[in-house]
């Protein structure tokens, strides 16, 4: 007797598009059946290897710019032993809880969008708007064979989005998160040179001492971000409103009795909704200088900083987006995205586009152990993404 929407969300978390070297095959085939299923136009653009589908429904106005839908296939890694159930056999307990890889992040919405527009078409509604439901990979390791080539084709262009949605995350109080932007990656690699020669003499101008004040630099400003992470109001969705700063990766010396003539530290950077790249790279350039001569910084990915998607009147997607909610009686907060997704590239070509996943009263579980959604919380976003998509086609 189980709700047949929920019956096709557990065998898309059954197809294992997991990391490393995710085969897309088995997804690419359900979606194009799932497509099938509603009456929506298929099409599979890229490569075999890196696939984006879409599915289309046709509006009355294909001259006016459309509405894209979109989610990604792959999944991150699991460690098998820490989970209750098998990641990939979406097994639904007495509760209703649905476990699996993607349950959150973000197979949900990539049956809830379809389930939300079959709804619409079965009522007999017809859409101003087209809509375009996309499925892209590699999310999870950067996008960038994915949505981030997308949006560089003829193909993407021949769509004409005007406005977009994405993915989001949940959240354990009775509200939606909503984001309007994001922070930027921004990883770099400093490499100190100095002086070589045997361990047992203290030299002048060594590689060491200079990555010793670097580094010690970077973790007083590291602590003033942990500072301001505390006064937030959530431990983890407050990120968006700091830089996070880390040392990843030390590389350096052959043996222990000489001295590295270069060390190299790596860090992953990212950059506050609020700061722009170039103050931070002028201030880690500046910390460089004073630490030494033969310092370098090199910016391993250098990406953009683009405008937020507006969230006030100057923009009538969101007027829509917010009315509807607020007809649901749905209480909301939109605020920045801690982490990095697609819709970074859809605003870079200027998209604009909303992060949102509708799993209120949820425990955040993206990339955990033992990742579920409840099956009552699955329905509800089928409804929530009903009445949001009739609203903005209607723009």
């Amino acid at each position: 007797m189980e709700h047949a929407s929920v019956t096709k969300f557990r065998k898309y978390l059954r197809i294992a598009s997991v990391h490393p070297n995710v085969d897309y095959t088995e997804c690419v085939e359900f979606i194009k059946r799932l497509g099938e299923d509603a009456g929506l136009q298929t099409r599979v653009f890229g490569t075999s290897l890196k696939p984006v589908v879409v599915l289309t429904w046709p509006g009355s106005e294909p001259q006016t710019p459309s509405i894209l839908l979109n989610s990604h296939m792959d999944v991150v890694p699991v460690f098998q032993e820490n989970w209750i159930h098998d990641p990939f056999a979406a097994v639904k307990d007495e509760l209703g809880d649905i476990y699996g890889r993607g349950a959150q992040d973000c197979k949900c919405i990539g049956i809830q969008y379809v389930e939300a527009v079959k709804r619409l078409k079965e009522e007999g509604f017809i859409p101003k708007r087209t809509v375009h439901i996309s499925y892209v990979p590699d999310e999870e390791i950067g996008g960038l064979e994915g949505m981030c080539s997308f949006v560089n084709t003829e193909e993407f262009r021949n769509l004409e989005v005007a406005f977009a949605l994405d993915e989001g995350a949940p959240l354990n109080e009775d509200k939606f998160m909503v984001y309007n932007n994001e922070r930027i990656t921004y990883p770099m690699k400093i490499v100190c040179n100095g002086t070589t020669g045997h361990g047992s003499l203290l030299h002048a101008n060594t590689a060491g001492e200079k990555l010793w004040k670097v580094l010690d630099a970077v973790m007083d400003f590291r602590e003033t971000q942990v500072e301001k992470l505390s006064k937030q109001s959530h431990p983890i969705f407050g990120h968006a409103e700091v830089t996070t700063i880390n040392v990843t990766v030390l590389q350096g010396g052959v043996q222990n009795n000489v001295v590295p003539p270069e060390i190299s530290m790596s860090l992953d950077v990212r950059l506050s909704v609020h700061t722009e790249t170039e103050e931070f790279l002028n201030w880690i350039q500046e910390v460089c200088s004073q630490a030494g001569e033969n310092i370098t910084v090199e910016v391993l990915e250098c990406n953009p900083k683009v405008p937020d998607t507006a969230t006030d009147s100057s923009n009538p997607f969101w007027m829509a987006f917010s009315s509807a909610l607020d007809e649901m009686n749905f209480k909301y907060q939109v605020l920045g995205c801690p982490g990095a997704t697609d819709a970074r590239f859809l605003r870079r070509v200027g998209v604009g586009a909303l992060g949102f996943s509708p799993m209120r009263n949820t425990d955040l579980l993206v990339h955990s152990h033992n990742e579920k959604l409840n099956e009552e919380n699955f329905l509800e976003g089928i409804q929530v993404y009903r009445n949001v998509i009739k609203a903005l086609v209607s723009v």
